[in-house]
């Protein structure tokens, strides 16, 4: 079973586009591009992401649990 999360290794801030590329398996740049294309023109994409990197767990903190 897929599982959200941030990653820590390659992350710029929280991690959070590079776990949202690997749960879908797409270019980690392409997360980044729409995420600061949400946030130039809508601010909720800011709000979205602070929230999603405080809510999504760690990769690690996944990993060990299994």
């Amino acid at each position: 079973m897929k599982k959200l999360y941030k990653i820590e290794h390659g992350k710029k801030l929280c991690g959070v586009c590079g776990g949202i590329a690997e749960y879908f398996d797409i270019d980690v740049a392409l997360v980044r591009l729409l995420t600061v294309i949400l946030s130039l023109f809508w601010f909720s994409g800011v709000i979205v992401y602070i929230v999603a990197a405080v809510i999504l767990p760690n990769k690690s903190d996944i990993d060990t649990n299994f």
